[in-house]
């Protein structure tokens, strides 16, 4: 979607605007745990084909899932690149979020990460609504509730949210989740302020984003409202975790209950992820 597009979109939209963010191989200065020397050099690392090849698998068979399943599709999803993304691979992403209105591809040149990624999310807010902002990864998804829920715990605790700058809203429950052509092997996790269906929601005067604030210390900077939903997000396991933890640990076959759940939750199907890894 063009910038021109979003701003018309947004006309016909009333209460909090809700902005969605992804960094997708973006080669940001700082912002990764295994540095570089050089932006050319986190580039090639970024660009390499196989670790597209799986960051596109991972975007296919949970993110964009659990986009389309929103129950509430009133939001708007950032996907921020690099102005030297490869032109093959800037037409892949097109081509897989042609479907979504809601998705605004932002290409952008190397800078420091965030920065870049609070400028950009300003482009978007819009003006005299609150700003309920979270983050995705392009190998995480969140349940189909999430924007819904986030609008409804604002509405239903509105005094504090008018009362505050900001407050978060962190959902506790959800998956480590290794996806496969055999389908998915998965464990539960219980964990706060991991960053995965996590927001903050900014009031219209407060010109910050959630990105001046690193997740798992936001408890120290504003109130919070935890919630303990079931099955609100799946964290992908990959190659290219960049966590630095241990989230492979207990990984089993899900039932075919569980994976039932899966596609209820988090409109992730066991067909489509065998489909998706058997190319």
């Amino acid at each position: 979607m063009a910038l021109k597009d979003f701003l018309e979109r947004r006309k016909a939209s009333r209460g909090a605007h809700v902005i969605g963010l992804c960094r997708f191989s973006y080669p940001a200065l700082g912002g990764f745990k295994n540095e570089h020397d050089t932006p050319e050099d986190r580039a090639r690392y970024l660009y390499a084909p196989e670790r597209l090849d799986e960051r596109f698998r991972l975007f296919e068979a949970f993110t964009l899932p659990s986009l389309r399943t929103q129950t509430d599709q009133d939001f708007t999803f950032l996907i921020v690149v690099g102005e030297d993304f490869p032109p093959d691979r800037m037409e892949q992403l097109r081509a897989l979020t042609a479907d979504l209105p809601q998705v605004v591809i932002v290409p952008r040149a190397p800078g420091r990460h965030r920065e870049v990624m609070s400028e950009v999310i300003e482009q978007f807010r819009v003006p005299d609504s609150f700003s309920i902002q979270f983050r995705l990864d392009d190998d995480d998804a969140m349940g189909v509730g999430f924007v819904h829920k986030c609008r409804r715990i604002l509405d239903q605790n509105y005094q504090l949210f008018e009362g505050s700058r900001h407050v978060a809203i962190d959902f506790t429950r959800g998956w480590n989740a290794l996806p496969s052509a055999e389908g998915i092997r998965a464990a539960r996790q219980k964990a706060l302020y991991l960053g995965v269906s996590f927001a903050i929601a900014f009031r219209p005067d407060t010109k910050l984003s959630v990105m001046n604030f690193t997740h798992h210390e936001v408890w120290q900077h504003m109130p919070t409202i935890t919630r303990t939903d079931p099955d609100m997000w799946v964290r992908g396991v990959n190659a290219h975790n960049d966590s630095g933890d241990r989230i492979n640990e207990g990984l089993r076959r899900l039932t075919e209950e569980e994976e039932q759940k899966f596609e209820r939750a988090f409109g992730i199907t066991m067909e489509h992820v065998r489909a998706v890894y058997a190319r």
